[in-house]
């Protein structure tokens, strides 16, 4: 489906519009591993300008696992090879002056490596490494992400069985999904990347494996298993023209 026709949760602004070639992805069987964390931990990893993001007087880290698909350049152009891969990343919540709600990530791995190097170029911290979904056994469906960084910095195997009959509605997971856009540092400026899509289709999955050594490789420390587990099958979302933050 265009662009076009999509109901975006957050439309772009027509003073703010696109790149010059508009990048629409498909984002789907996501998995959301969710520890709280004191505000002070996450101060230092935001750029300037940028504050911890809290929600009941804590904020969170979030270790997020989910397949690319349907990358495109545009109504015309996609790329079905460099534009499908699995990512998996690590990341904090924020918010900026205007009010803005986003996240900043620690890192993100992923196993195209033309996209890894686009992204880093435009100053996302992509890490190139082995990422493959996986299929989990249980009572019912399970989804799961195995990660191996090439240079042994890191690796992660987790996954989640949710329950499709109990779709996820407190504020709590609302608020850890419903991020249009992320702050990330480019030289000495920061901008805001925005990105629509339609609410997130949410579902409770209390059960969990975990084995991950991504969030402590960035720098935080978490303990026993995630506070808020969920499970999207996904969204089409569309990214717009980065802005400015001004500190």
């Amino acid at each position: 489906m265009g662009a076009d026709s999509e109901a975006w949760a957050e439309p772009l602004s027509e003073d703010a519009r696109y790149f010059p070639l508009r990048v629409q992805q498909s984002w789907a069987d996501v998995v959301f591993l969710h520890w709280r964390i004191p505000v002070p931990v996450a101060q230092p990893y935001m750029p300037p300008g940028v504050e911890p993001d809290v929600y009941a007087g804590m904020t969170w880290v979030g270790l997020i696992g989910f397949r690319v698909t349907g990358t495109c350049l545009g109504p015309r152009l996609c790329l079905p090879y460099a534009g499908t891969f699995t990512e998996v990343n690590v990341r904090l919540y924020s918010r900026d002056a205007a009010g803005r709600h986003g996240v900043v990530f620690l890192s993100l791995d992923a196993d195209r490596l033309a996209f890894v190097l686009a992204a880093r170029a435009a100053g996302v911290p992509y890490v190139w490494s082995r990422c493959r979904p996986t299929t989990m056994r249980g009572t019912s469906p399970g989804y799961g992400y195995e990660v191996e960084r090439f240079r042994g910095q890191g690796k992660s195997s987790f996954g989640a069985y949710p329950d499709m009959d109990h779709p996820a509605l407190d504020g709590l997971s609302l608020w850890l999904t419903a991020r249009f856009g992320l702050h990330t540092r480019v030289g000495r400026r920061v901008f805001y990347l925005p990105i629509a899509h339609r609410p997130w289709p949410l579902y409770c999955a209390p059960a969990a494996t975990v084995e991950d050594t991504l969030v402590r490789a960035a720098g935080i420390r978490v303990h026993g298993p995630p506070d808020s587990v969920l499970y999207s099958p996904g969204v089409r979302t569309q990214f717009g023209q980065p802005r400015q933050v001004l500190g």
